[in-house]
């Protein structure tokens, strides 16, 4: 039988760990709710070291955390279940041609080559990030896979503003413990 419908889920924790009524105003607050997720994801055993959050201005949309292994799939990556579920919620591939914005994306680790491409056609204004990719290979097992040499530049060529290393040490902190203690799924 052909596989004709694809069914990935959030684990049940994380409506616990998002209050989608609180206003996070600054690019920390929202860096550092990615971070708690990404925290309680591994705490949790429900997938790997990683959240993001799409954000309308200063308001949730939607949250993802990693769920390869439990979904079987290696597209699940946080940055892409938040994708998958702002669109969802919105019924817009494009996010930023529906919502009032700016349209930020806060993510505990630099996208990895899958998740910058969606970044590019997510709809997205601003990507905020925690971790930087070296720390993810230095401090995991994780191969980021390889991105422009101007990664950044090619974001911005596309109108995405790129604001890096916010909460870096805690977002490195979530990796150095899942590198130490291994996935526990």
């Amino acid at each position: 039988m052909l596989y004709a419908q694809v069914h990935l889920t959030l684990p049940a924790w994380v409506h616990d760990a998002v209050d989608l009524g609180r206003a996070y105003a600054s690019d920390a607050d929202k860096v550092a709710l990615a971070i708690t997720l990404s925290r309680l994801n591994v705490e949790h055993a429900s997938g790997g070291p990683f959240g993001a959050v799409v954000f309308d201005g200063d308001r949730i949309v939607a949250a993802g955390v990693n769920r390869v292994v439990p979904h079987n799939t290696s597209l699940a990556h946080a940055e892409n279940m938040a994708y998958m579920l702002a669109q969802q919620r919105t019924q817009s591939f494009r996010l930023n041609a529906v919502l009032s914005g700016p349209v930020a994306l806060a993510t505990s680790a630099q996208p990895c080559c899958q998740c910058f491409g969606a970044t590019v056609w997510a709809g997205i204004d601003r990507l905020l990030i925690g971790a930087r990719a070296e720390d993810v290979e230095s401090l995991t097992d994780f191969d980021e896979g390889p991105l422009p040499a101007d990664w950044v530049g090619e974001l911005g060529k596309r109108g995405i503003e790129v604001v890096r290393d916010l909460h870096r040490d805690d977002a490195r902190a979530v990796l150095a413990h899942y590198g130490q203690h291994g996935p526990q799924y």
